[in-house]
């Protein structure tokens, strides 16, 4: 089974998909030999495009120059395992999340060479999983309409920009990072604008999926909603 969680910066998803993951894997281990439940894994997209981006800022790139970044993305090995996000064989889960990998992973999101590849990327990774018996909760911005238009079940999840400007703010924090909320906003806002106009898997919610607008809504109860739309698909 392939779970997909769309929906735009700062929504949670990440979050939701890996709790979502190891709770459908608690699942399937309480129900023992019930063969219907299944070990999930979860596939952080996101973090596959800011590899690209981490790749770009070491390797001092002219971002103005696309073919720069389409070559070391060819040549580059990116997988993810378990959750962790892995670049040249080298763990990144944590260095990708800094501030400004965030501010120049648009050249990686926008382009439409390294997108095909990622796309190609995240297939043989659902197809690795599925071939092994496990499931699938992956997020992202075109995971239900690009990249799996044939998943099992969707999700659009969203959360107006003030709440996940507090959020991502709220997630530096924890890493001792201080930012601002107007910035940050802004930021979150332009960054909407950006993925809806993205010529190549643009963000949008797909038809077919069961919208989750997170404001004031904790992890546990988003799981829950979505364990309950699960139950009845």
């Amino acid at each position: 089974m392939i779970i997909t969680i769309d929906g735009p910066a700062g929504a949670g998803k990440s979050s939701i998909a890996k709790h979502l993951a190891q709770h459908l894997t608690d699942q399937a281990t309480t129900a023992g030999a019930d063969r219907t439940h299944k070990m999930f894994e979860y596939l952080d997209t996101g973090s596959m495009y800011r590899a690209v981006a981490l790749l770009g800022v070491r390797s001092h790139i002219d971002w103005n120059n696309p073919s720069e970044l389409e070559r070391l993305t060819e040549e580059a090995d990116i997988d993810v395992v378990d959750g962790r996000t892995y670049l040249n064989s080298e763990d990144v889960t944590e260095a990708v999340r800094q501030p400004d990998i965030t501010e120049t992973i648009r050249f990686a999101a926008d382009n439409p060479v390294i997108r095909q590849k990622m796309v190609a990327v995240q297939r043989n990774i659902a197809r690795r999983l599925v071939s092994s018996g496990k499931g699938l909760v992956t997020e992202g911005r075109d995971q239900g309409t690009a990249v799996f238009p044939d998943a099992h079940c969707k999700f659009f999840l969203t959360a107006t920009p003030e709440e996940r400007t507090r959020r991502r703010l709220s997630e530096w924090e924890q890493r001792g990072i201080v930012g601002n909320f107007d910035e940050t906003r802004r930021q979150i806002i332009e960054r909407d604008e950006r993925d809806a106009a993205r010529r190549v898997g643009p963000l949008c919610e797909p038809p077919d999926a069961h919208r989750i607008v997170s404001d004031d809504m904790t992890i546990e109860e988003v799981i829950a909603k979505i364990c309950s739309l699960l139950a009845i698909v």
